[in-house]
């Protein structure tokens, strides 16, 4: 589970364009609305995902 967790934190990052800055930086130098939005977006993801499973 944690594998995934780490996958989809990346590929959500990438997405919105901040792995650059996280690479450079590193996670702490994003804002609460940043982080805010990779947390969302890694809550919807893993819901389809589960959502796939069970169908």
């Amino acid at each position: 589970m944690k594998d995934i967790d780490e996958k989809l934190k990346y590929e959500v990052a990438t997405e919105l364009g901040l792995i650059e800055k996280i690479k450079k930086y590193g996670w702490k130098s994003l804002s609460a609305k940043e982080t805010g939005r990779i947390g969302g977006l890694i809550t919807k993801k893993k819901k389809m995902l589960e959502m796939e499973k069970g169908q």
